[in-house]
């Protein structure tokens, strides 16, 4: 049976989804496909944000870097996603600490807060339309879990000395978000929301500018793990002194070990046509960012030109459904029952990369090849931290990367070959365990 070309499966060559954001973003010309023979310092396989993070301060460290893209820069997660910026690890610190013990918990924590001052940042100075901001609302859907949410807030005051997150009871939940679904949940003033795909493009100018070779539709097949490293790219040939893989969800078959860490998992989104004064009163008047208790997890938040943007459905497989509209629209008239009328402008689907314990993979695969990704929903903030922390390992401070490295990722059973049946096999567990 022929293998699923996670690349192409969805997606036409070289294009952008047709999404809200595609529609709406500050367009950048296309760059040129790779061709001949290319010799640089580093070879970044990916153009989202770990690998365009790392370009940019690779570049603007001196080092000559390429990046290769099979597709256009943000043409992945990166430029699809739901726009949220989360403080914090994808696992919340009890967890972490559990995991790996409180100081090295301590050390991820300060990671996941320096990669959300990172994004904005960037942002600020490359990506002003992207427009962050403020504000992240996670909401309980079950009210035995408000206990836990509050608890949570109050450990991260006093032993992470985290001020910025605060309590929300039913009362003030029902306020800033405008459905009956929620019991309460915690208000983040650290964590906000911006436009993923101008992000992207405004890192990849960022890079550009600073230096860093950037090719596009230049789909690597081969890579011999030498010293140097040598790749090949559409016929293409690159040698280079580093090798970072930052493939994410869509690294498909191309490397084995990573692949068996690192698994991809399809998400949608909808964009409604533009809402009126009243309606946008009546769903999130504050205009922060909200995503739920699920574990199949619903996400929404109110773009720059107040579209509801709501991201949610079960995925069984890696083929998008033939109307993604309505995967995305049952989720949301179930929050917002107030929606009903509005037009779907928009919706999109994308695939992301998960872990078995959900925290990014960090590896060094060789002595001068590295992989960073499987951020498991975590991604804007943490991957643009992952491509600096790269970049660092690379010009020789490896230690934050190795701090990232040390946490335990594991194997999917089964590998690669069994990652379809069990994808289908947690998706049906989780969304039944999400009605109980």
């Amino acid at each position: 049976m022929a293998r699923l070309d996670i690349l192409t499966a969805n997606d036409r060559p070289g294009e952008y989804p047709q999404s809200y954001y595609a529609a709406t973003a500050e367009a950048l010309a296309p760059f040129p496909k790779a061709e001949g023979e290319i010799s640089c310092d580093v070879a970044v396989i990916g153009g989202g944000y770990t690998g365009l993070s790392a370009a940019l301060h690779l570049a603007e460290a001196g080092l000559d870097v390429v990046v290769l893209e099979a597709h256009r820069v943000g043409f992945g997660a990166s430029g699809r996603n739901g726009g949220q910026v989360h403080p914090g690890q994808r696992v919340d610190q009890d967890g972490l600490e559990r995991m790996v013990g409180r100081e090295m918990a301590r050390g991820l924590w300060d990671l996941a807060v320096e990669s959300v001052d990172l994004a904005v940042d960037l942002a600020g100075k490359h990506a002003p339309g992207a427009g962050f901001v403020p504000g992240l609302i996670h909401a309980d859907h079950k009210a035995r879990f408000v206990r836990h949410s509050h608890d949570y807030a109050e450990k991260l005051a006093r032993d992470y000395g985290y001020d910025r997150i605060r309590p929300l009871g039913q009362a003030e939940i029902r306020e800033k978000v405008g459905s009956d679904a929620y019991f309460g949940g915690v208000i983040d003033m650290g964590g906000g929301h911006l436009h993923p795909l101008n992000y992207a493009l405004g890192l990849a100018r960022a890079a550009r500018d600073a230096g860093a070779r950037i090719f596009e539709n230049s789909r690597v097949d081969w890579v011999a793990e030498t010293d140097p490293v040598r790749l090949g790219a559409n016929g293409a040939k690159i040698t280079a002194r580093h090798l970072l893989w930052a493939a994410n969800g869509y690294l498909g078959h191309m490397d084995r070990r990573i692949a068996a860490k690192v698994m991809p998992i399809n998400n949608f989104i909808l964009a409604t046509e533009p809402l009126d004064d009243a309606m946008v009163q009546s769903l999130i008047p504050g205009n922060e960012a909200v995503s739920d208790s699920k574990f199949v997890i619903n996400y929404f938040r109110l773009s720059q030109d107040r579209r509801m943007l709501f991201g949610g459905g079960e995925s069984y497989g890696y083929r998008f459904p033939a109307d993604i509209a309505a995967k995305a629209r049952k989720p949301m008239l179930e929050i917002f029952p107030q929606l009903a009328a509005a037009r779907i402008d928009h919706a999109w689907g994308g695939t992301l990369g998960i872990t078995v314990n959900r925290m990014p993979h960090f590896e060094r695969i060789a002595g001068n090849i590295l992989t960073a990704g499987g951020y498991s929903g975590h991604g804007v903030a943490m991957a643009t931290l992952g491509g600096k922390i790269a970049a660092e390992a690379i010009k020789g401070q490896a230690g934050r990367f190795d701090l990232m490295a040390r946490v335990p990722t594991h194997k999917f059973p089964g590998g690669v070959a069994l990652r379809t049946p069990l994808l289908v096999l947690a998706m049906v567990w989780f969304s039944l365990r999400d009605r109980l």
